[in-house]
């Protein structure tokens, strides 16, 4: 059975205790690999090893510190075949799916802040008493990367790219439930000559190595995303260590569907927004809200085409909707289809577990589900579920469904379908989210800020806004 190591000054080795823990295929839902179970002394010898690349690092040119990178980016496309088939057996999502976003978006996560990084700029403000104020930024130190199971390797790469792109040295942790690419990543970074101790890739559980990383003094900063609870816990600790804090956390999506839309393409979407990675995207519409008129055709349609959607194994090309991440995540999700019930909800399809013929018959598959006759208040539309459930239900005007979206301790996302561009505007303007897309769905530009608001987080991700993130800004007065 392979056993994965961490990533420790260029070398990888084994946790200090040799203790593993198993690591699960959830469509089977059988042990094949192990990981490192490491503690905090394995997040010692990695905090050593990135301070000690520090100096060098962090004076490299940007230009060679870009090389690097995009060798990398370019080693996870020439690796897409394998780095897809890992993702797939790791996470359960369908492999067609990783190989055509997760895996090119990991290799545009490293390729884009190589670029960036020769773009970054500072301002210099003149004085009318003859004097000139200018900013440099530099690198922080030594900073935390924790990432989460749902698209691995894809949000790995988001925080650890402009984290190495702008000069500091990174220990990250990846979520123990999915690590297998991130160790493939360790391959490619020696293969792509990245220095030692400037990546450090530390597997463990949050408890121990994660709680490691946060607490650590000398540990500068930390990007995470994971659930809103960790965050919690993660800012009481980081907080009064005055570290930087980068929080990208849960969400509630509203789906807002006006009678007006394009109804063809909005359907279409609206199956990618519900049920993509089996829902498990933080930016997944988890609840739909659809204007009065259009309800009864919108909830015709829909159903009958969520229904029809194959979920089975993941090596099938025409499975849409592949294994959960876990049993115990399995269990949770299924907990709120029975909740929805108790709370007088109607289950129009799925709703239970759903177990193929051959290989996968014990996976971890559950069926996409619709319920309707909820409350917008009620617990179901209220708490992150993070799986193949949406809810459905109608409003008559825009201040109800308002309401409606804006009613959860959530706001990261929120997606608006109308040809009304006044309508638009407006609603964009109320919803309570750090991204509202309108007449679309997961268009991603990396140049923009992406983070929420309210319980969603703390920050923003993406472009310069990581750059700003994983810098110190220092102001330089000079009269003349």
């Amino acid at each position: 059975m392979q056993k994965i190591a961490n990533y420790i000054n260029g070398a990888l080795v084994p946790p200090n205790k040799s203790n593993y823990l198993d690591n699960y295929e959830p469509a089977t839902g059988q042990v094949y690999a192990q990981i490192p179970d490491s503690s905090t002394e394995d997040v010692e010898h990695a905090y050593v090893a990135a301070k000690a690349a520090f100096p060098a690092w962090s004076t490299l040119s940007t230009d060679e510190r870009s090389k690097i990178l995009y060798r990398i980016a370019s080693l996870i496309e020439e690796n897409l075949e394998s780095l897809a088939a890992a993702e797939s057996k790791d996470n359960g999502k369908p492999e067609w799916l990783a190989k055509m976003v997760d895996i090119p978006r990991a290799a545009s996560n490293f390729r884009f802040y190589s670029t960036a990084i020769q773009h970054y700029a500072a301002g210099a403000h003149a004085m009318s008493n003859k004097a000139i104020n200018y900013t440099l930024r530099g690198a922080i130190g030594v900073v935390g990367c924790i990432s989460p199971w749902n698209l691995p390797l894809y949000l790995f790469t988001w925080k650890i790219a402009p984290a190495l792109a702008a000069g500091n040295c990174v220990v990250a942790k990846p979520s123990e439930v999915t690590p297998m690419t991130a160790f493939l990543l360790s391959q490619i970074c020696i293969e792509a000559g990245l220095p030692a101790g400037v990546l450090n890739i530390v597997h463990g559980l949050g408890h121990s190595a994660g709680n490691a990383i946060v607490s650590h003094p000398n540990i500068k900063a930390i990007s995470f995303t994971g659930g809103t609870q960790t965050g919690a816990q993660i800012a009481k600790i980081a907080a009064p260590m005055f570290k930087k804090l980068s929080l990208e956390l849960g969400g509630k999506n509203p789906n807002i569907i006006f009678a007006d839309c394009d109804y063809d393409k909005m359907l279409s979407t609206t199956l990618r927004s519900s049920f993509a990675n089996q829902g498990q995207i933080c930016l997944c519409g988890s609840r739909i809200f659809v204007e009065r008129p259009l309800y009864e055709r919108f909830k015709k349609d829909f159903v009958q085409r969520v229904a029809a959607m194959k979920v089975g194994d993941p090596l099938d090309k025409n499975s849409k909707l592949g294994a959960v991440v876990s049993k115990a995540h399995q269990e949770k999700v299924l907990s709120y289809v029975s909740l929805a019930k108790e709370e007088g909800g109607h289950v129009l399809c799925g709703g239970y577990a759903v177990h193929p013929e051959g290989r996968c018959k014990e996976g971890y598959f559950i069926a996409p589900t619709v319920i309707e006759g909820l409350e917008y208040d009620c617990r179901t539309n209220q708490e992150e579920i993070f799986g193949p459930v949406v809810t459905i239900m109608p409003f008559d005007t825009e201040q109800e469904v308002l309401e409606y979206a804006n009613s959860v301790v959530y706001g990261l996302a929120s997606t608006l379908w109308t040809s009304n561009i006044s309508r638009a505007t407006r609603m964009a303007q109320e919803i309570e989210a750090g991204i509202v897309w309108v007449n679309c769905w997961l268009l991603r530009d990396l140049r923009t800020p992406f983070g929420g608001v309210k319980a969603s987080g703390v920050g923003r991700e993406g472009g310069f806004h990581a750059l700003d993130f994983f810098t110190e800004p220092k102001n330089v007065c000079i009269e003349y």
